[in-house]
């Protein structure tokens, strides 16, 4: 007599539930705000209360003295004019540091992620020049350029450009190859190739390194003028320190953070308005669905 055949049964709707991606626990924004305020507000007041007690305020300053140096510099301003001129100097070598070094490392990137003999002959070159200290390429600017805007934009130039180049060098080597040979068989020339597939496809890795790459901006402008300068957020930092004010030295790492945060901020707006065209990912579909 045959074997009864048993039939399957079908998985436990919890195992099936089980397997599916799990999804992640969307947390309420004011809670998420409320328990960051604390944090802060924790660290601030355990540093204060340090300084009265074991720490040496003439080293490591307080948040009352920072807070009061920052209230100094925004109304009566600095020993170098109004803060919002500082500001507005490392601003500017920053951006034109940035978007100097974005272009070419994108140009660049590209071409060579392209091209396979020129990126095999300059390979080691351009690993020479990134392990080149960067601070030693400051000094070197002051000396060639002066004490001016030239410097720090240089400095800045050199710090974005490889951020930039190596991610966009790398997009430009994971286009899909099948994708690009049927667009040669549909008839497309190397420059339709290039504008259609293989920057659409780098964009997403182009953008990524733009985040840390207006950072790498704001610190080559900053030590571009720690170096040598006669305005910006870098001069008032290396004056703190030349008069021992810690509390000065803090303020302006603030201002410098502030400035990186609102950055940040409006990158992130550009870089959702150019990916708008891309279908979210499944992580972004199921949290969509939450």
């Amino acid at each position: 007599m045959p074997p009864e055949t048993v039939a399957a049964a079908p998985p436990p709707v919890e195992d099936a539930q089980a397997s599916a991606p799990a999804r992640r626990r969307r947390f309420p924004a004011p809670k998420i705000t409320v328990t960051r305020v604390l944090l802060v507000v924790l660290w601030l007041g355990s540093w204060e209360v340090a300084t009265a007690g074991w720490l040496d305020p003439f080293y490591y300053s307080r948040p009352s003295a920072i807070w009061g140096r920052l209230v100094d510099w925004f109304t009566k301003g600095t020993a170098f004019g109004s803060i919002w001129e500082q500001i507005g100097v490392t601003l500017e070598e920053a951006v034109l540091g940035f978007a100097a070094g974005s272009l070419a490392g994108i140009v660049l990137g590209v071409l060579l992620g392209r091209g396979r003999f020129i990126a095999e002959v300059c390979a080691p070159f351009i690993k020479a020049a990134n392990a080149i200290p960067r601070i030693v390429l400051a000094s070197l600017f002051v000396i060639w350029f002066g004490l001016g805007m030239s410097s720090k934009v240089a400095t800045a130039v050199v710090l974005v450009f490889f951020a930039v180049f190596f991610n966009a060098f790398q997009g430009a080597r994971e286009v899909d190859r099948t994708l690009v040979d049927n667009a040669r068989v549909l008839g497309a020339n190397p420059r339709q190739i290039l504008t259609s597939i293989v920057l659409p496809s780098a964009t997403s890795w182009i953008l990524a390194s733009l985040h840390v790459a207006f950072g790498f901006a704001l610190i080559g402008a900053i030590v571009g003028e720690y170096t040598g300068a006669d305005k910006g957020l870098g001069l008032l930092i290396n004056h703190a320190q030349g008069t021992f004010d810690a509390a000065g030295i803090y303020a302006g790492m603030i201002i410098i953070t502030v400035v990186a945060l609102l950055a940040e901020w409006l990158l992130t707006l550009l870089e959702r308005r150019l990916l708008a065209w891309r279908p979210p990912s499944s992580s972004a579909a199921a949290d969509a669905q939450i």
